[in-house]
Protein backbone atom coordinates (compact mmCIF):
# COMPACT_ATOMS: atom_id res chain seq x y z
CA UNK A 1 0.00 0.00 0.00
CA UNK A 2 1.52 3.62 -1.21
CA UNK A 3 0.95 5.87 1.57
CA UNK A 4 1.55 9.72 1.40
CA UNK A 5 5.19 11.17 2.93
CA UNK A 6 6.06 14.69 2.61
CA UNK A 7 7.81 16.28 0.49
CA UNK A 8 9.07 19.79 1.10
CA UNK A 9 9.37 22.02 -2.27
CA UNK A 10 11.37 25.17 -1.87
CA UNK A 11 9.43 28.42 -1.87
CA UNK A 12 9.06 29.95 -5.82
CA UNK A 13 10.13 33.09 -5.10
CA UNK A 14 12.91 32.31 -4.23
CA UNK A 15 13.61 30.50 -7.31
CA UNK A 16 11.53 33.07 -9.42
CA UNK A 17 14.25 36.13 -8.06
CA UNK A 18 17.53 33.57 -9.05
CA UNK A 19 16.00 32.60 -13.00
CA UNK A 20 14.44 35.82 -14.06
CA UNK A 21 17.85 38.05 -13.78
CA UNK A 22 19.59 35.21 -15.15
CA UNK A 23 17.69 34.97 -18.19
CA UNK A 24 17.75 38.32 -18.54
CA UNK A 25 21.22 38.40 -18.90
CA UNK A 26 21.24 35.59 -21.15
CA UNK A 27 19.32 38.02 -23.30
CA UNK A 28 21.81 40.35 -23.16
CA UNK A 29 24.56 38.34 -23.75
CA UNK A 30 22.57 36.52 -26.42
CA UNK A 31 22.37 39.96 -28.50
CA UNK A 32 25.98 40.67 -28.06
CA UNK A 33 26.98 37.40 -29.01
CA UNK A 34 24.84 37.80 -32.42
CA UNK A 35 26.49 41.15 -32.83
CA UNK A 36 29.98 39.90 -32.25
CA UNK A 37 29.74 37.08 -34.99
CA UNK A 38 30.42 34.55 -32.79
CA UNK A 39 28.94 31.48 -33.06
CA UNK A 40 29.67 29.47 -30.30
CA UNK A 41 29.02 31.50 -28.03
CA UNK A 42 25.44 32.12 -29.21
CA UNK A 43 24.94 28.54 -29.24
CA UNK A 44 25.89 28.26 -25.59
CA UNK A 45 24.19 31.05 -24.63
CA UNK A 46 20.87 29.80 -26.55
CA UNK A 47 21.04 26.51 -24.31
CA UNK A 48 21.61 28.41 -21.48
CA UNK A 49 18.17 30.02 -22.11
CA UNK A 50 16.56 27.27 -23.40
CA UNK A 51 17.70 25.84 -19.39
CA UNK A 52 16.60 28.77 -17.54
CA UNK A 53 12.84 28.31 -19.94
CA UNK A 54 12.84 24.84 -18.07
CA UNK A 55 13.59 25.12 -15.05
CA UNK A 56 11.14 27.75 -15.00
CA UNK A 57 8.38 25.23 -15.72
CA UNK A 58 8.91 23.41 -12.46
CA UNK A 59 7.34 26.25 -10.83
CA UNK A 60 3.19 25.27 -9.35
CA UNK A 61 0.83 26.48 -7.31
CA UNK A 62 -0.38 25.04 -4.03
CA UNK A 63 -3.59 26.55 -3.29
CA UNK A 64 -4.61 26.31 0.50
CA UNK A 65 -6.31 22.86 1.48
CA UNK A 66 -4.74 21.70 -1.66
CA UNK A 67 -1.87 18.62 -2.00
CA UNK A 68 0.21 18.00 -5.14
CA UNK A 69 1.21 14.69 -5.82
CA UNK A 70 4.45 14.59 -7.44
CA UNK A 71 5.62 11.77 -9.95
CA UNK A 72 9.17 10.87 -11.58
CA UNK A 73 8.48 8.92 -14.47
CA UNK A 74 5.48 6.86 -13.01
CA UNK A 75 7.53 6.63 -9.46
CA UNK A 76 5.60 8.43 -6.15
CA UNK A 77 8.07 10.95 -4.86
CA UNK A 78 6.18 12.65 -2.60
CA UNK A 79 3.24 15.54 -1.91
CA UNK A 80 3.69 19.10 -1.82
CA UNK A 81 1.19 20.59 1.16
CA UNK A 82 2.64 23.70 1.64
CA UNK A 83 0.61 26.69 0.26
CA UNK A 84 1.82 29.15 -2.19
CA UNK A 85 4.13 29.58 -5.36
CA UNK A 86 6.61 26.30 -5.31
CA UNK A 87 9.16 24.40 -7.30
CA UNK A 88 10.29 21.47 -8.27
CA UNK A 89 12.06 19.02 -10.64
CA UNK A 90 10.30 20.26 -14.05
CA UNK A 91 10.04 16.20 -15.06
CA UNK A 92 8.13 16.13 -12.25
CA UNK A 93 4.38 15.50 -13.29
CA UNK A 94 1.70 17.45 -10.79
CA UNK A 95 -1.58 15.77 -9.69
CA UNK A 96 -4.11 18.13 -8.01
CA UNK A 97 -5.82 16.47 -5.07
CA UNK A 98 -8.23 18.65 -2.92
CA UNK A 99 -8.37 18.23 0.98
CA UNK A 100 -11.40 20.13 1.42
CA UNK A 101 -14.19 19.23 3.43
CA UNK A 102 -17.15 17.71 0.74
CA UNK A 103 -20.52 16.64 0.83
CA UNK A 104 -22.23 13.43 -0.74
CA UNK A 105 -25.80 12.54 -1.00
CA UNK A 106 -26.39 9.27 -2.06
CA UNK A 107 -29.35 8.70 -4.53
CA UNK A 108 -32.35 6.93 -3.05
CA UNK A 109 -32.38 3.46 -2.86
CA UNK A 110 -35.10 0.82 -2.58
CA UNK A 111 -33.70 -2.49 -0.10
CA UNK A 112 -35.46 -4.13 2.14
CA UNK A 113 -35.28 -3.75 5.55
CA UNK A 114 -34.70 -6.61 8.78
CA UNK A 115 -38.27 -7.60 8.44
CA UNK A 116 -37.94 -7.90 4.61
CA UNK A 117 -40.24 -4.87 4.12
CA UNK A 118 -38.79 -2.79 0.91
CA UNK A 119 -38.18 0.62 1.91
CA UNK A 120 -36.26 3.81 0.24
CA UNK A 121 -33.41 5.13 2.01
CA UNK A 122 -30.98 7.89 1.36
CA UNK A 123 -27.92 9.41 3.24
CA UNK A 124 -25.48 12.47 3.15
CA UNK A 125 -22.28 11.72 3.92
CA UNK A 126 -19.17 14.45 4.85
CA UNK A 127 -16.28 13.42 4.16
CA UNK A 128 -12.57 14.85 3.18
CA UNK A 129 -9.03 13.01 1.73
CA UNK A 130 -6.50 12.38 4.46
CA UNK A 131 -4.00 10.72 2.23
CA UNK A 132 -3.27 11.73 -1.17
CA UNK A 133 -1.13 8.82 -2.28
CA UNK A 134 -3.59 6.47 -0.90
CA UNK A 135 -6.41 8.18 -2.70
CA UNK A 136 -4.16 8.44 -5.85
CA UNK A 137 -3.22 5.34 -6.29
CA UNK A 138 -4.81 3.10 -4.53
CA UNK A 139 -8.40 3.46 -6.12
CA UNK A 140 -8.46 4.58 -9.95
CA UNK A 141 -11.27 7.49 -9.50
CA UNK A 142 -11.76 7.99 -5.49
CA UNK A 143 -15.02 10.52 -6.07
CA UNK A 144 -16.44 7.95 -7.91
CA UNK A 145 -15.29 4.62 -5.01
CA UNK A 146 -16.50 7.12 -1.92
CA UNK A 147 -20.12 7.09 -4.04
CA UNK A 148 -20.17 3.28 -4.83
CA UNK A 149 -19.05 2.44 -1.34
CA UNK A 150 -21.49 4.50 0.25
CA UNK A 151 -24.15 3.16 -1.58
CA UNK A 152 -23.09 -0.21 -0.90
CA UNK A 153 -23.03 0.72 2.98
CA UNK A 154 -26.59 1.87 3.44
CA UNK A 155 -27.98 -0.94 2.08
CA UNK A 156 -26.11 -3.25 4.15
CA UNK A 157 -26.82 -1.17 7.05
CA UNK A 158 -31.04 -1.24 6.13
CA UNK A 159 -30.81 -4.63 6.52
CA UNK A 160 -29.60 -4.72 9.59
CA UNK A 161 -32.65 -2.72 11.48
CA UNK A 162 -36.32 -2.51 11.17
CA UNK A 163 -37.92 0.14 9.28
CA UNK A 164 -39.94 0.93 12.80
CA UNK A 165 -40.81 -0.47 16.22
CA UNK A 166 -43.19 -0.15 19.58
CA UNK A 167 -40.41 -1.99 21.51
CA UNK A 168 -38.11 0.43 23.40
CA UNK A 169 -35.23 -1.82 23.34
CA UNK A 170 -35.68 -2.62 20.06
CA UNK A 171 -32.86 -0.18 17.69
CA UNK A 172 -34.83 0.55 14.36
CA UNK A 173 -34.06 2.72 11.16
CA UNK A 174 -36.67 5.46 12.45
CA UNK A 175 -36.34 5.20 16.02
CA UNK A 176 -32.90 5.32 16.54
CA UNK A 177 -31.42 8.23 14.76
CA UNK A 178 -28.47 8.53 16.49
CA UNK A 179 -27.64 4.93 16.53
CA UNK A 180 -27.96 4.51 12.98
CA UNK A 181 -26.15 7.29 12.17
CA UNK A 182 -22.84 5.69 14.10
CA UNK A 183 -23.32 2.63 12.98
CA UNK A 184 -23.67 3.74 8.96
CA UNK A 185 -20.34 5.94 9.94
CA UNK A 186 -18.06 3.35 10.70
CA UNK A 187 -19.29 0.94 8.11
CA UNK A 188 -18.40 3.65 5.61
CA UNK A 189 -15.32 4.36 7.18
CA UNK A 190 -13.87 0.59 6.52
CA UNK A 191 -15.16 0.77 3.14
CA UNK A 192 -12.97 3.79 2.64
CA UNK A 193 -10.52 4.03 4.17
CA UNK A 194 -8.23 2.02 1.72
CA UNK A 195 -9.09 4.96 -0.57
CA UNK A 196 -7.08 7.57 2.25
CA UNK A 197 -10.49 9.13 2.51
CA UNK A 198 -11.60 10.20 6.23
CA UNK A 199 -15.70 9.62 6.98
CA UNK A 200 -16.36 13.17 9.09
CA UNK A 201 -20.34 12.66 9.55
CA UNK A 202 -22.75 9.82 7.94
CA UNK A 203 -26.36 10.33 8.45
CA UNK A 204 -29.79 9.14 6.75
CA UNK A 205 -31.20 11.91 4.59
CA UNK A 206 -34.46 9.96 3.38
CA UNK A 207 -36.57 7.11 5.25
CA UNK A 208 -40.06 5.97 3.68
CA UNK A 209 -41.80 3.00 3.17
CA UNK A 210 -41.70 1.69 -1.05
CA UNK A 211 -45.06 3.70 -2.33
CA UNK A 212 -46.51 0.08 -3.09
CA UNK A 213 -46.43 -1.16 0.25
CA UNK A 214 -46.94 2.54 2.05
CA UNK A 215 -50.62 2.15 2.71
CA UNK A 216 -50.72 -1.45 3.99
CA UNK A 217 -47.85 -0.81 6.07
CA UNK A 218 -50.22 2.55 7.77
CA UNK A 219 -52.61 0.06 8.12
CA UNK A 220 -50.50 -2.32 9.88
CA UNK A 221 -48.86 -0.21 12.12
CA UNK A 222 -51.92 1.47 13.09
CA UNK A 223 -52.83 -1.26 15.64
CA UNK A 224 -49.61 -2.31 17.00
CA UNK A 225 -49.32 1.74 17.78
CA UNK A 226 -52.75 1.57 19.73
CA UNK A 227 -52.09 -1.77 21.16
CA UNK A 228 -48.43 0.30 22.62
CA UNK A 229 -49.95 3.36 23.45
CA UNK A 230 -52.95 1.32 25.45
CA UNK A 231 -50.43 -0.66 27.58
CA UNK A 232 -48.90 2.49 28.26
CA UNK A 233 -52.38 4.36 29.31
CA UNK A 234 -53.34 0.72 31.85
CA UNK A 235 -49.39 0.78 33.30
CA UNK A 236 -49.83 4.18 34.51
CA UNK A 237 -53.43 3.92 35.06
CA UNK A 238 -52.26 0.90 37.32
CA UNK A 239 -49.74 2.98 39.05
CA UNK A 240 -51.98 6.09 39.96
CA UNK A 241 -54.76 3.61 41.33
CA UNK A 242 -51.93 1.97 43.55
CA UNK A 243 -50.69 4.96 44.58
CA UNK A 244 -54.98 6.45 45.39
CA UNK A 245 -54.80 3.29 47.57
CA UNK A 246 -51.86 3.75 49.33
CA UNK A 247 -52.63 7.43 50.19
CA UNK A 248 -56.41 6.76 51.56
CA UNK A 249 -54.79 3.89 53.80
CA UNK A 250 -51.87 6.00 54.85
CA UNK A 251 -53.65 9.37 55.65
CA UNK A 252 -56.29 7.26 57.23
CA UNK A 253 -59.29 9.29 55.15
CA UNK A 254 -61.25 6.48 54.31
CA UNK A 255 -61.21 2.41 54.77
CA UNK A 256 -62.22 0.33 52.68
CA UNK A 257 -63.51 -3.27 52.11
CA UNK A 258 -62.15 -5.95 49.31
CA UNK A 259 -65.30 -5.53 47.26
CA UNK A 260 -65.44 -1.67 47.67
CA UNK A 261 -61.83 -1.53 46.96
CA UNK A 262 -62.38 -3.48 43.66
CA UNK A 263 -65.10 -1.12 43.11
CA UNK A 264 -62.75 2.14 43.88
CA UNK A 265 -59.95 0.60 41.16
CA UNK A 266 -62.72 -0.70 38.42
CA UNK A 267 -64.14 3.17 38.70
CA UNK A 268 -60.95 4.59 38.40
CA UNK A 269 -59.52 2.77 35.22
CA UNK A 270 -62.61 3.39 33.51
CA UNK A 271 -61.82 6.95 33.97
CA UNK A 272 -58.26 6.75 32.93
CA UNK A 273 -58.45 4.29 30.18
CA UNK A 274 -61.65 5.04 28.79
CA UNK A 275 -61.08 7.64 25.50
CA UNK A 276 -64.24 9.54 26.25
CA UNK A 277 -64.66 12.15 29.30
CA UNK A 278 -66.97 10.10 31.82
CA UNK A 279 -69.94 11.67 33.34
CA UNK A 280 -69.74 11.56 37.20
CA UNK A 281 -72.81 10.23 39.34
CA UNK A 282 -72.67 12.10 42.55
CA UNK A 283 -73.92 9.60 45.62
CA UNK A 284 -75.92 10.97 48.01
CA UNK A 285 -76.48 8.50 50.25
CA UNK A 286 -74.04 6.02 51.98
CA UNK A 287 -71.40 4.20 49.86
CA UNK A 288 -72.99 0.82 51.46
CA UNK A 289 -76.26 1.55 49.48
Amino acid sequence: MIQEKSLRAPSGWAVLLVLIPVFGLLIFVLVRSVERGSTGAVIGTALGIALDVFLLAGLFVVNPNEGKVLQLFGSYRGTVRDPGLRWANPLYTKRKVSLRVRNFESSHLKVNDKEGNPVDIAAVVVWKVVDTAEASFEVDDYQNYVRVQTEAAVRNLATEYPYDTHEDHVMSLRGSAAVVADHMKREIQDRLAKAGVEVIEARLSHLAYAPEIAASMLQRQQPGAIIAARQRIVEGAVGMVEMALDLLSKKDIVHLDDERKAAMVSNLLVVLCGERATQPVVNTGTIYQ
